[in-house]
């Protein structure tokens, strides 16, 4: 089967969400699903992929993504939105799960980046991390003391 996701920014998601879950067919036939994403960084996109168990092949602006029994090619147009064409052992179900997890992944890839960042550049904006911990719900809080200044 062979099944093609159009993945929604979300901040396009409001506009879209009519269509989110709505299924169509293409001109080969081939069926299209909308899903909602925040995908927008290649690099972070393939990371993603990866935790997802993925082995990921990078072919310029294409990456190809392959598990067990489903491949997934993902191209980003001109406006930004990345589709992925699912082939394989997968139908519309299949295709929207195993989007939504690596969605999922790629959120905390993201937030892995941004940690990353706020730590490399909190001592050029004077501030020292003090403590950082981790919620059940896996928000990060991370508490920082000005340096150099007395009260």
């Amino acid at each position: 089967m062979s099944i093609s996701l159009l993945l929604v920014p979300l901040a396009v998601a409001t506009v879209a969400a009519v269509h989110a879950s709505s299924a169509d067919r293409d001109d080969d036939g081939r069926l299209v699903c909308q899903v909602q994403t925040r995908m927008r960084d290649a690099n972070l996109l393939a990371a993603a992929l990866r935790d997802t168990d993925a082995v990921v092949t990078v072919h310029g602006d294409e990456l190809t993504a392959t598990w067990a029994g489903v491949s997934a090619d993902f191209r980003r147009g001109a406006d930004g939105i990345w589709t992925a064409h699912l082939t394989g052992q997968v139908d519309e179900e299949r295709a929207v799960g195993i989007v939504r997890a690596v969605d999922a992944a790629y959120g905390r890839q993201v937030q892995r980046a941004v940690l990353d960042r706020l730590r490399a550049q909190a001592p050029a904006a004077g501030l020292r991390l003090e403590s950082e911990q981790i919620t059940e719900d896996a928000a990060v809080r991370l508490v920082f003391a000005v340096e150099g200044r007395s009260a």
